[in-house]
């Protein structure tokens, strides 16, 4: 079964979704983004609902920053994900993996990993084309 979980730095403590905001309004000059959301997403397999549990408080988040949901909640914002490709490395899921390995003593997991965006407000087909 693949378990699939959504972390989100609270508001105040998003500071790479308040950079990347300020950065498209004024590199791109994209005046009609109201906000921006980054989101990590995560998909692991061949471990317990048990295990999938303690790693969801100990290895995805840390309960007193984080906001996790096993749905995406985009609130009606333009929403896109980026992930690597196949035979790529990706550093956060290979770290998650180690750590589900390390914590459950059991046989390192898989784990993938993508970064969601969701863009708040007024965006046409050109500035979200620019934003990609």
């Amino acid at each position: 079964m693949v378990y699939r979980i959504f972390v989100e730095k609270k508001k105040e403590l998003a500071h790479e979704a308040h950079a990347l905001l300020a950065e498209l309004k004024n590199l791109l000059g994209i005046k009609g983004l109201t906000g921006v959301r980054v989101i990590n997403r995560y998909d692991v397999e061949n471990i317990t609902e048990d295990v999938f549990l303690k790693a969801r408080v100990s290895v995805f988040s840390e309960p007193q920053l984080d906001l996790t949901s096993a749905e995406l909640d985009a609130r009606g914002g333009i929403v896109f994900a980026v992930e690597y490709l196949p035979g790529q490395f990706d550093q956060r899921a290979d770290s998650a993996a180690q750590c589900i390995q390390i914590m459950s003593c059991k046989d390192r997991p898989t784990v993938r990993s993508a970064k969601v965006y969701v863009l708040e407000g007024d965006v046409s087909e050109d500035e979200l084309a620019a934003i990609k």
